[in-house]
């Protein structure tokens, strides 16, 4: 019964049928001033982010090298540590675009 009226556009909540509507909004570049401006920004960005993460992996390559030699493990523990969490922000930094763009097109067939 429910199958029959989602193949007719309708969505079935609880007892009722309800009409399926598409508001039809897309997302769209031209509609505010000063997007390319914002998109700018964000992109420059980037940058900083990878500086950091280039930074942080120095640390705690640092932090390994200094908490191995004096056989302190903590302090080993704490630069391995680091570099991962360099490393995964790296990741997701460098990644940005296309992880945003799978959640977008993933959200779009909703």
């Amino acid at each position: 019964m429910f199958a029959a009226a989602q193949a007719l556009g309708y969505q079935v909540v609880g007892a009722f049928r309800v009409p399926a509507l598409d508001p039809g909004v897309t997302p769209n570049m031209t509609g505010l001033p000063g997007l390319a401006l914002i998109k700018s920004i964000v992109g420059a960005l980037f940058w900083p982010g990878i500086w950091a993460a280039v930074g942080a992996i120095i640390v705690g390559a640092i932090l390994w090298f200094v908490g191995s030699s004096s056989d302190n493990p903590s302090r080993g523990a704490q630069g391995k540590k680091t570099i991962f969490a360099a490393c995964i922000g790296a990741i997701i930094i460098g990644g940005a675009n296309a992880i945003v763009a799978f959640f977008s097109a993933a959200g779009s067939t909703i």
